[in-house]
């Protein structure tokens, strides 16, 4: 035990040791009473008072907030474009991301960013376990919200059991009325937040205010809003136990150097109560005083050791760390560690935490790697694309002349905010004849000019014609070559020309 609480102080026993409040709780989630078709016993966690737990505040507040206010942050693109900084422009096919532009053409740079959230996933998890369940998780933010509502209304957790027990009554009527109306303006908020990504949120909100938007706004946010109100404020540790796949992915994902909130039974056990100027001797520092069961927010034991329906909140750390206070023991019976560290301490070693290690080394390499292809290619990327599809039906036309002839669809994307004008040439073939539809202006050389409106994708239909005489074989490639006028801004596309077999 002395390796355990080696660097930390012991206060005098004696002088320190306060009465501790036992909590009349049980673990609703215990291993060896669990059953599958068993019905839900709801949980009323404490309130816990702590670091932990003002971490878990301050991340409420700052995920919140981002997700809420985010759709209202300007962005000035130019005359006609939009200027929300984070939309999904769906009738337009764009993804803006303040000074980043997505194209479908461009998925792949979503692709990247999904890439790039499940291996720093994996890091986080490797490093410091279910860190982001319990902490940055929307499932736990809008759970801890709820919660916090419910205790507003109906106290704490004895008051609100005492509530659940009673009668209805007018006070259980009122209290519950407002809780629950309280929540479902919340989901209502959240609903409409989740909807201003997809369209500019201050004309859609004049539009829901006045009744004028569109039936697809008001149904969207109507589900949102029912999910978050089931999720949140009914269902709570349900999702995590039952509905969550991450608690079984997580498990391959940790190893013995993981660190996750942990019972140091080495230094705790034997458990029982403990009264004042008794000695410590012979026994270990927990108290069975349950208060890591009442706060925790899943209905877990966690002296039980690791387990499914830990979200690792930590919330067990700050409610164990109170009570050793009061008794004057060191803190952290119910800490961040290792499997590992338990071997450690049994051989007389000192705790060691190996955040750095292979796991974790190719987990951040390939994290980095990707980002830095992500950056270069928003970097680098060109403001024009074009795309040739050629005509598969019918591969081509022999035209009354005797010349073959090829369709072909040229889609030129502009991705500036200007009008650009752009040059088609071919090469890879002599003596043809080239003809754009919808086209009248041309180069001194003759090639076609096109006009392409600031962030727009024009689509034009393009086709060459050459005599037979010039065919070489049944399929000869051919090099697109679409110039910007007026700067070096070019992008070449190779397809093929197809003719009869000799």
């Amino acid at each position: 035990m002395a390796t355990d609480i080696e660097n930390a102080k012991t206060p005098n026993t004696d002088e320190n040791h306060q009465k501790v409040v036992r909590a009349n709780v049980e673990a609703v989630n215990k291993a060896d009473e669990r059953s599958l078709y068993a019905p839900r016993k709801k949980i009323h966690p404490q309130r816990a008072q702590g670091k932990f737990r003002t971490i878990k505040w301050f991340m409420m507040l700052f995920t919140l907030s981002i997700y809420y206010l985010t759709p209202w942050i300007r962005w000035d693109r130019g005359e006609g474009a939009p200027d929300q900084a984070v939309l999904i422009d769906i009738a337009g096919r764009r993804f803006y991301f303040f000074f980043i532009e997505i194209w479908p053409q461009e998925v792949y740079y979503v692709t990247g960013l999904m890439i790039m959230g499940g291996i720093a996933l994996f890091l986080v998890t490797s490093t410091a376990g279910r860190m982001w369940c319990g902490y940055s998780c929307p499932q736990t933010i809008w759970t801890d919200l709820f919660l916090a509502v419910e205790r507003f209304f109906e106290g704490e957790r004895n008051a609100r059991i005492r509530l659940d027990k009673s009668p209805w009554n007018f006070d259980k009527l009122r209290k519950r009325f407002l809780k629950h109306t309280v929540w479902i303006l919340i989901a209502l908020v959240t609903g409409g937040a989740w909807v201003f990504y997809f369209s500019d949120a201050p004309t859609l909100t004049g539009q829901l205010i006045s009744n004028t938007a569109s039936f697809d706004a008001y149904l969207w946010i109507g589900l949102l809003a029912a999910f978050t109100y089931v999720f949140g404020g009914i269902a709570r540790e349900q999702v995590c136990t039952y509905m969550c796949p991450w608690p079984r992915i997580q498990a391959v994902m940790m190893d013995e150097e993981t660190l996750a909130v942990m019972y140091r039974y080495d230094r705790g056990e034997p458990r029982g109560p403990h009264k004042k100027n008794e000695t410590w001797e012979g026994r270990g520092d927990c108290v069975q005083c349950r208060q890591c069961i009442a706060v925790c927010p899943t209905g877990i034991d966690i002296r039980d050791g690791l387990q499914l329906e830990c979200i690792q909140c930590s919330l067990c750390i700050d409610a164990c760390n109170n009570v050793m206070k009061k008794i004057g023991r060191p803190e952290g019976l119910i800490a961040y560690d290792s499997l590992k560290n338990f071997e450690r301490r049994k051989k007389g070693e000192k705790n060691k935490f190996r955040i750095v290690r292979p796991r974790t080394i190719i987990y951040s390499v390939l994290l980095g790697l990707v980002g830095v292809v992500m950056f270069y290619g928003l970097m680098n990327r060109s403001e024009l694309d074009v795309n040739i599809l050629r005509d598969r039906n019918p591969l081509f036309v022999q035209l009354s002349s005797g010349d073959i002839r090829n369709g072909y669809t040229v889609k030129i994307m502009n991705k500036t905010q200007e009008e650009k004008q752009y040059s088609i040439e071919v090469e890879g073939i002599n003596n043809y004849e080239l003809r754009v539809d919808d086209v009248d202006e041309f180069t001194d050389n003759g090639a076609p000019v096109v006009t392409v409106a600031r962030d727009r994708l024009r689509s034009l239909k393009l086709y060459i014609a050459i005599p037979r005489t010039e065919l070489s074989s049944d399929s000869v490639d051919v090099i697109f070559k679409v110039r910007e006028l007026g700067s070096n801004e070019q992008d070449i596309q190779t397809t093929s020309f197809k003719g009869p077999k000799s």
